[in-house]
């Protein structure tokens, strides 16, 4: 009977985020849920593990609310800007349909007639969003890095964002029965007003094949799970439970790969004996957290505790972070002091990768001097 009991004890997965960490095959991460749940947070702090093992980490928001900048305490715009402290954390702040939407009210003018073939595009739902973020991921696909990490925002958005490859799928197949049945007109309507080809329907059906090729692409990527995960974030109340449950059933029908859910702001009872208000919060999260259990058995499921500050800056995030991959432990000194032992040892980490990348960089130089005195020499 022990035995058995023992192999039951092995087979619940590890309450921590390391099976991330040490997937290296991974490229897209997502991390999303409810809004207010501590997503943002939570993608901060993965993206600092994740560029202790990667080398080179890109972690965008999706949300239009955005709070990087607020996370780490640095400006960040929708260009890839260097995270203070690393070489090789980098983050940026997209909006894509509000980025791309006047790009193309800018190309639309520029065009004249061609708008008219545009126009019949952006009157298919969906279909604007979908090109935009199709534009931002072969964008994105170009710059090469090791992982990306997706902040999202709240799950209707979410989903909606994964929904984008079939939306311009079926957009694409509209515009084809559309250009079967009015192409002839279109071509006309062209050429009465002195326009080239360049803007007729074949080049917008040209840029239509060309970003269904790349959303495509991202889309089988989506669906590897040694490609893609997601990482879903909640808190230990009844509507993100109900929340969580939605989203899970939504990846698995759009066949995305889901095996962490992180409970943010949990209350511990050996932090809450002087209070009656939070012992009763602890039973209340406790039957929440005893339900996540029982529904996703098969799930590392993270617990993050409440903490009586808000968690800002670089150091702040690297120091919380140690909780994604140890579980916390409250009340007990000793891990409290192992915790920031390897708080410190993470630091140092960075540090050391970063003068690395540095005396490479001035080794590389200084090559290209001597190169330069020999040439002159010569």
């Amino acid at each position: 009977m022990e035995e058995e009991e023992e192999e039951e004890e092995v087979g619940v997965p590890d309450p921590s985020i390391e099976n991330v960490l040490e997937q290296n095959s991974l490229k897209w991460i997502f991390v999303g849920g409810k809004g207010g749940v501590g997503k943002t947070t939570c993608s901060c702090m993965l993206a600092v593990l994740l560029a202790r093992v990667r080398a080179s980490v890109l972690l965008i928001s999706t949300d239009p609310a955005h709070n990087l900048s607020d996370a780490f305490r640095q400006k960040f715009t929708r260009t890839p800007t260097l995270v203070q402290g690393f070489c090789n954390l980098f983050a940026m702040e997209v909006d894509p349909k509000v980025e791309e939407s006047e790009e193309l009210l800018e190309q639309q003018m520029e065009e004249g007639v061609g708008s008219f073939v545009s126009e019949l595009a952006n009157a298919i739902p969906g279909v604007d969003e979908a090109m935009s973020f199709a534009e931002m991921l072969k964008l994105v696909q170009n710059m090469d890095y090791s992982v990306i990490v997706f902040d999202t925002a709240p799950t209707g958005h979410t989903l909606r964002l994964l929904q984008f490859p079939s939306t311009l799928e079926k957009g694409l197949g509209k515009m084809m029965s559309l250009r079967n049945k009015f192409g002839g007109l279109i071509s006309q309507v062209s050429r009465m007003f002195g326009a080239g080809e360049e803007f007729g329907e074949n080049a917008l059906m040209s840029k239509l094949e060309g970003i269904k090729s790349v959303i495509e692409q991202v889309n089988d990527q989506f669906r590897d799970p040694d490609l893609t995960t997601f990482i879903c974030v909640c808190i230990p109340e009844f509507l993100s439970l109900y929340e969580t449950e939605r989203l899970v059933q939504e990846l698995a029908r759009f066949e995305i790969d889901t095996h962490n859910i992180i409970i943010n702001q949990v209350l511990f009872e050996e932090d809450a004996m002087e209070s009656k208000l939070l012992q009763a919060r602890v039973r209340m999260q406790r039957k929440y957290i005893d339900q996540f259990h029982e529904l996703y058995e098969d799930f590392h499921i993270i617990k993050l505790p409440l903490l009586p500050e808000e968690v800002r800056g670089t150091e702040a995030l690297r120091s919380f972070a140690v909780n994604l991959t140890m579980p916390y432990r409250p009340g007990v000194e000793e891990a409290e002091t192992e915790r920031v032992g390897i708080a410190r040892i993470q630091e140092l980490e960075t540090e050391t990768a970063s003068l690395r990348a540095q005396v490479l960089d001035l080794q590389s130089k200084l090559e290209k001097q001597w190169k330069g005195k020999d040439l002159a020499d010569m």
